[in-house]
């Protein structure tokens, strides 16, 4: 039974030293993971931290700004190893990537950092310990519950992957968690480990929404219309169809106001990825399905904005994210059981009401019917919240004043950056045994399952 002291940690004093702090982060992408990573290194390094992002794949056509343009030092490391065999074996390609990447920094940069903080994949967590860094690992959530198994076949293959995840996890010398939802999830996942993991709620850079940005050319093809915004990545998993269905349940609960109302899906878009670009056809399809004529674009200054109703918007730039927080009238966020979604949080900050699914990390960043409605993910649910914000536009204000204060009272950057230094400070000063103990062990393992391939090795070759 944990209570709330239990997340409590004290800040670093004032002399806290400046600590030498390597990412290991697998791909320096567009995504809530990215902009965590980016987000906690720049913080760090703005407190006088020495920081280095180390990553398997970085395109600078595809990444964000502070990745590219100097702000941090990123290091590229085995973006030549296969990501896929024949759209395959994903999670295996996956291992062996960050596997190569853990050896080049333990081989080329022992000793060179003080904290090591990993993130996604714990499998390289066992070879970075041989680099002679505490290691943090952040728990984004359990893998092993995100892998699909649709068959006997499958549920077999992810068996040696599952196990692997829960012994490399407990080898991390501190473990966090993006919410309460996701340390419920990983205790009750990872039932050997015994340490429970600290609550690091994702935070947002406030200093970003405050830019000023060029609405004149975004609004030349939306004039007179009311914006509906989706930001997701384009996943199944994120559920953006619900933003749709929801979007046309208001054809008849909002009558002639539906003709200026106009959705815009945005998000994190690769074409390397199978998922993404089928995923953007199937909501196409069921857009037109529905009767809604649709626009695909790459950006909002495209003339085909006037003429759709839902409008796709893949890889959006930062510009076209400050613009739809500050000029729509509600963000739709659709994903079920969300690890944390950091999105609703730089919506409220942007004083934008949030319609969310009431499951997840959004019943812990939205109050419901103060910053937001949470509802169940249900067309009708949500078409009703939204319908709610059209008919009564005071709302929008008075919702949005309420959520740019519970943002700033709770998902600072500063205030995050200060809780985690408390975090890796306390790291120097206590021992997890329990990963100490499992790193003897893995290499006590290691020792003699190589001395018994050599012996029979020997006895084979009659040696």
């Amino acid at each position: 039974m944990t209570t709330a002291n239990d997340d409590f940690v004290l800040p670093p004093p004032p002399t806290a030293p400046r600590l030498r702090i390597a990412f290991v982060h697998p791909d320096l992408g567009i995504g809530g993971a990215e902009r965590l990573v980016v987000d906690t290194a720049t913080g760090l390094q703005k407190c006088g931290h020495k920081v280095t992002v180390y990553t398997s794949h970085h395109d600078p056509s595809h990444c964000f700004s502070e990745t590219k343009d100097g702000t941090l030092k990123v290091l590229v490391r085995g973006d030549f190893l296969p990501r896929n065999i024949a759209g395959k074996a994903l999670i295996l390609c996956a291992i062996l990537r960050s596997i190569y990447l853990a050896l080049t920094l333990m081989i080329f940069d022992s000793n060179k950092y003080d904290v090591l903080f990993v993130d996604q994949l714990s499998i390289s967590i066992p070879i970075l310990r041989f680099a002679g860094s505490k290691i943090l690992f952040y728990c984004h959530f359990p893998d092993k519950l995100l892998a699909k198994r649709e068959s006997w076949i499958k549920s077999l293959y992810r068996i040696p992957f599952d196990v692997l995840e829960e012994v490399t996890t407990r080898m991390a010398d501190a473990i966090v968690v993006n919410s309460s939802f996701t340390r419920q999830v990983f205790k009750e996942s990872f039932s050997s480990i015994k340490t429970t993991p600290k609550i690091l709620y994702p935070a947002i850079r406030t200093e970003a929404y405050n830019n000023d940005f060029n609405a004149k050319d975004f609004r030349k093809h939306l004039k007179n219309k009311t914006i509906l915004v989706s930001i997701n990545r384009f996943e199944r998993k994120k559920n953006i169809a619900l933003a749709i269905q929801a979007f046309s349940t208001l054809k008849e609960t909002s009558g002639s106001k539906f003709d200026s109302l106009v959705l815009i899906v945005a998000g994190g878009y690769d074409k390397r990825v199978p998922e993404n670009v089928e995923h953007l056809d199937e909501l196409n399809a069921l857009a037109s399905y529905i009767g809604l004529q649709t626009a695909t674009v790459k950006t909002l200054e495209d003339e085909a904005v006037s003429r759709a109703k839902v409008v796709f918007l893949p890889s959006f730039d930062e510009t076209h994210r400050a613009f739809l927080l500050a000029e729509s009238l509600c963000l739709i966020y659709t994903p079920t059981n969300e690890h944390f979604g950091i999105v609703p949080v730089e919506a409220m900050y942007a004083r934008l009401p949030v319609v969310a699914a009431s499951s997840g990390g959004p019943l812990e960043s939205i109050v419901d019917g103060v910053t937001g409605y949470l509802r169940d993910p249900d067309p009708q649910a949500f078409g009703d919240a939204i319908a709610l914000l059209l008919r009564n536009p005071a709302l929008k204000k008075e919702i949005g004043d309420a959520g740019r204060e519970r943002v700033e009272q709770k998902f600072t950057l500063e205030a995050y950056v200060k809780q985690l230094e408390g975090i890796l400070e306390g790291m120097f000063f206590d021992f997890n045994w329990d990963a100490i103990f499992v790193h003897v062990l893995v290499i006590f393992v290691l020792f003699f399952g190589l001395m018994g391939l050599s012996f029979g090795l020997s006895w084979v070759l009659g040696l």
